[in-house]
């Protein structure tokens, strides 16, 4: 009788659930320790992870890849340094676990509060972003969960490398063998196995796509925080400063265009769209940035001068660019704007340009979306910029988590009744 081998995903899910039962345990200077080691290989493996990446770049390259998504998988000396920092910060961030919450007096002298512990074990399926393996890695272990981590296949060298720097310092740390588990396997039937192994993973997030995340929520067998698909929109109302509305515009299109807050449709009110839309436009040009307009800003653009500019289609609105190119409208009204982004809108994160406390106490009253920005870029949209370290994801759902993910997020609670011999009568 010929016995199946079980999937990578379904053993690396066990031990991972193995290893948890002594992962959430481990103290606040074992957890430090393991990232502090963590940041200390990745300065060391510099050298050999550049080479790695560098062939799987040209490989993407070869293969004609947008340009965003090459970025994407990019490592640099640079990139690497910022990734080690990042795994610092987490280390230097408050210990969430063990934390008491809500502590209250009850009549009858017990004390009644939520103390916050770690979710479990946690899987991970994204796209090429090798940042991406140690910034998840990092968070779940400093939040005492053990994690499976499946990447994708493009950069799938570079993230096995970074996955197997992030396990070694956890191991040397005193951490459990386990914590920290890399489906090494590229084969798509390894996510099939990770979203059926309910019995070992308690929460599943996907980064990518809108093809990914869909094929996550649908079959997955236990709970999934999913988002970040970011259709953004920067409004500039009537009252706006338009120094400041140009300047949070042009940073969140340009600063780079190939992450998901970056801005895909401007809305502008009529009344100062001969002004803003030209400088806009010249701005704009001087990225290379493509504006797909409506009738009314592309005759305002074509007076700023050195655009591209191409008719709107209907279907652009609902567009994540990821790219130089970039959507606008003009608008009769707030009460329009607030229409198109409730309409358009993936609730990821939208910003207004105004001076007026009125719209925009409106704005951020009305926008349901996970970060809503006064006249700040959306850019900003980030959980290192939040001061959570770095951030596992970024939530468009509203149970669990919303917008950025960091090491709070990655705690459940459970409650904790304190007395001296109450009974119930």
């Amino acid at each position: 009788m010929t016995v199946a081998t079980p999937a990578e995903a379904t053993v690396k899910a066990r031990a991972a659930r193995e290893a948890s039962r002594t992962l959430r345990f481990a103290t606040t200077e074992q957890k430090d320790a393991a990232l502090e080691g963590a940041a200390c290989g990745l300065l060391a493996a510099q050298d050999a992870l550049l080479e790695v990446n560098a062939d799987e770049v040209q490989r993407a390259r070869a293969r004609g890849f947008e340009p965003s998504f090459i970025d994407r998988m990019t490592l640099t000396p640079e990139r690497i340094a910022a990734i080690a920092e990042t795994t610092r910060e987490v280390a230097a961030l408050p210990d969430p676990v063990g934390q008491m919450e809500d502590v209250r007096m009850r009549p009858n002298g017990m004390q009644v509060g939520r103390m916050r512990v770690p979710i479990g074990v946690i899987g991970a399926v994204y796209e090429s972003r090798p940042n991406v393996t140690v910034d998840i890695a990092s968070l779940c272990l400093k939040s005492g969960n053990a994690v499976v981590l499946r990447s994708g296949s493009d950069a799938h060298e570079s993230s096995s490398a970074l996955a197997g720097i992030v396990t070694a310092a956890a191991e040397a740390a005193g951490l459990p063998a386990g914590s920290v588990q890399f489906i090494e396997s590229t084969e798509r039937a390894q996510v099939g196995a990770l979203l059926a192994a309910h019995d070992q993973i308690d929460l599943l997030v996907p980064r990518g796509g809108a093809d990914l995340i869909r094929r996550i929520r649908d079959e997955a067998t236990m709970p999934v925080v999913a988002g970040g698909i970011g259709v953004c929109h920067t409004y500039v109302d009537a009252d706006a400063d338009l120094d400041v509305a140009v300047a949070i515009a042009v940073n969140a299109k340009v600063r780079r265009p190939s992450v998901c807050n970056t801005l895909d449709t401007l809305l502008v009110h009529r009344s100062v769209a001969a002004d803003v839309v030209p400088r806009l436009s010249q701005e704009l040009a001087s990225h290379g940035v493509t504006i797909h307009a409506d009738d009314d800003a592309a005759r305002l653009a074509a007076v700023g001068g050195g655009a591209r500019v191409v008719a709107v289609e209907p279907d652009d609105y609902d567009r994540e660019w990821l790219s130089l190119d970039c959507s606008v409208r003009v608008v009769d009204s707030l009460d329009e704007a607030l229409g198109h982004i409730a309409e358009h809108g993936s609730g990821h994160s939208e910003a207004i340009a105004t001076d007026s406390y009125t719209a925009a106490q409106r704005f951020q009253r009305e926008v349901d979306a996970a970060s809503v920005f006064v006249n700040v870029s959306t850019g900003f949209a980030d959980g290192g910029e939040y001061g959570l370290g770095t951030e596992f994801g970024i939530s468009t759902q509203k149970l669990h988590a919303r917008g950025p993910m960091g090491l709070r997020e990655l705690t459940s609670y459970k409650w904790v009744v304190l007395g001296h011999g109450q009974t119930r009568p």
